[in-house]
Order: structure tokens, then C-alpha cells, then sequence
């Protein structure tokens, strides 16, 4: 396929803060992704997140430099709380956000009768991940676009292309989690938060890391021990998926969910546009604004250089993954680490 029948992919980033939003736009992005100060959204963390005044600010600065910005209200109301969603969605609708991105299907029947003009598109959350989930959404609630779980092979987005009716949505860069998204409630038995309905995937709350006098680290999730690192190894933020354990049946920590790697897909872009992927998504919201910067500049070049035809300069982005690692998940094939 020549660089000229490549169809212009939307590069999609991610905006913890109105500053992170700001370079984002800066750095090349086509449209980016933020969520208000509660629970509508998945993630949830204190010092993230949006106002509404700051997201109408957000819409006027990403308009004027020809910028989408995108709204999550993506969690799973629960009974009795719907009116949170509800504000939400109608906050965004008058400032003028360019989509919502929703999961729950309450929150997609109110947004598409009460907003008909306002573009749906279906979160990761939903985990639609077979044409015939997604012909449903985009029959039922009008979705316009799915973003598609991280469980499918490029060879497998390509075939979905096909039959379906709207566009697609593919994570290039960020992280990997147990690939049930949506589904997990690991972290809801040890804190008693849901990162479904409450948006908190290990809330900072209940996070501590505690240091012996030889400087080895101790990651703690409430009252349970989530990893040991040696004194300079790196250390991760502590997930249950990603955490070290013990059982009878070994003598050794090891990895029970996954080991913690970060998704690169920066040489599958390529094969990704070829297989009908109209926007690439960066995941990274709760992020510095530096890491921000790197990954979306580093990914606009690249995404350039193909539609020019040139080979694309791929920047090393091994120093912003977790712990060094990367991977390309199940997008080359159905075995991966």
C-alpha cells in the first residue's frame, strides 16, 4: 500500500489535567481524552481530572487549534446515582465536547435521547470486543466509534472492520492490563472501590511503600503486600494484576496475573492503518505532562512520516514504560509476555 491510500489515522491522547491537555494539542494531537472530578470516570485519583469551567475552557483552547476534545463518562452507574452520569453528560454537551465516550448502556440511552447531535463513542470499558457487540451499540445507541480491547491481533481489528458500521479506536501506547476490560474487581476486595463504578484502580489512599534500613522497598494495597524490590530495582506503582505473590505450590515470588510491561505499538502503525483503524490511542491520564510530551510528539512523527511515505522515525520510548519493559501485547499474535 503506498503512503497516498493510507487513511489520515486521528491521533488520540490522553489529559489528566488541563496543563497535561494543553501540551498535548502543542505536541500534535488530533483529539484528546479527559473526564470530570468524580466517579462518571475511570480514573478517578485525586489531583486529576476536570472542572467544568476548566472543560470549557479546555473545548475553546483544542477548537481554536483545530483539536477535538473527547469526554469520558465511562464507569457503570450504580442503582440510585444515575444523576451524576446524567450531569456529567449534559455538562459536556454544553461546552461543546466533540464526543462522549460511554461503556454503560443507561448512560448511552440518556446521551443519545437527550443529546441526538452529540457523537457516542464506546469506551474500552464496554469491552465490545466481537462484531456482533458492536452492531448492537452502534444500532441501539447510534455509537459512531468502538474503542476495541486489547485482546485482538491486527489481523483480527482488520476482519472486525469489515463488518462493522463504525469506526475504530486502537491503544498504541500506555498500559496493559489483565485484557478484561471492564471487568475486573481485583482491587474492589481489597479496598472496597470498584475501578468500573467507582473509577479507582488501587486509589492513593490505600497505597504505601515502606523502606527497611538496607533501602529495599515494601509496596503495600491496604493491608496487603503487593511487591518487594531490592535497593535500586525499579519499582511500580502497586496493582494486584501486576504484584508479586507466594503460594504453597512454589518457593518463589512470581507474577500469578501478568508481569508488568507497558504497550508499544509504534512498529505495528503500518498495519494498523492498513486494517481500517481510524483513530491511535495513548494511554496516560494520570501521566506528567513530560511523558505527555514525548509519547504524543513521538507518535506524531511517526504517524507523519508514513503518510509521507517515509520510513517512520521511531523514537525510543523504553525510558517511559513500566520498569523498562515493552510489549506489543496480543496485537502481533495470540502468544505474547
Amino acid at each position: 500500500m503506498s503512503a497516498t491510500e493510507y487513511t489520515r489515522p486521528e491521533l488520540v491522547c490522553p489529559a489528566g489535567t488541563p496543563a497535561a491537555l494543553r501540551t498535548a494539542v502543542e505536541a500534535g494531537a488530533d483529539a484528546v481524552y479527559c473526564g470530570f472530578q468524580n466517579e462518571t470516570n475511570a480514573r478517578n485519583f485525586p489531583g486529576l481530572n476536570f472542572t467544568p469551567a476548566e472543560l470549557e475552557s479546555a473545548v475553546a483552547y483544542a477548537r481554536v487549534r483545530n483539536a477535538k476534545v473527547l469526554l469520558a463518562v465511562n464507569t457503570f452507574p450504580t442503582a440510585g446515582r444515575f444523576d451524576m452520569w446524567r450531569e456529567a453528560i449534559d455538562i459536556g454537551a454544553r461546552v461543546g465536547v466533540d464526543a462522549l465516550i460511554i461503556a454503560d448502556m443507561g448512560v448511552a440511552e440518556y446521551a443519545m435521547h437527550a443529546h441526538p447531535d452529540l457523537r457516542l463513542h464506546l469506551s474500552v470499558q464496554a469491552g465490545a470486543s466481537s462484531p456482533e457487540a458492536i452492531r448492537f451499540f452502534a444500532r441501539e445507541f447510534g455509537v459512531r466509534r468502538v474503542v476495541l480491547p486489547r485482546i485482538l491481533t491486527v489481523a483480527e481489528i482488520a476482519d472486525i472492520h469489515r463488518q462493522i458500521p463504525c469506526e475504530i479506536e486502537a491503544f498504541v501506547f500506555g498500559n496493559i492490563g489483565m485484557m478484561a476490560e471492564g471487568r475486573c474487581s481485583l482491587t474492589t476486595y481489597v479496598t472496597g472501590l470498584s475501578t468500573n463504578m467507582d473509577g479507582a484502580c488501587s486509589p492513593a489512599a490505600e497505597v504505601r511503600y515502606e523502606e527497611d534500613s538496607e533501602r529495599n522497598l515494601t509496596t503495600r494495597l491496604g493491608s496487603f503486600v503487593i511487591d518487594r524490590f531490592s535497593c535500586g530495582e525499579s519499582a511500580g506503582y502497586p496493582t494486584i494484576c501486576k504484584g508479586r505473590y507466594r503460594c504453597r505450590a512454589r518457593n518463589s515470588e512470581y507474577y500469578a496475573f501478568e508481569e508488568p510491561y507497558t504497550l508499544n505499538l509504534s512498529s505495528l502503525l503500518p498495519d494498523l492503518m492498513r486494517a481500517g483503524v481510524t483513530a491511535l490511542k495513548i494511554e496516560g491520564r494520570q501521566r506528567s505532562r513530560a511523558y505527555v510530551r514525548s509519547v504524543v510528539s513521538a507518535f506524531r512523527t511517526a504517524v507523519d512520516d508514513i503518510l509521507a511515505g517515509r520510513d517512520p522515525a521511531l523514537a525510543s520510548l523504553v525510558a517511559l514504560t513500566e520498569r523498562g519493559r515493552e510489549t506489543e501485547g496480543a496485537f502481533r499474535s495470540r502468544k505474547w509476555r
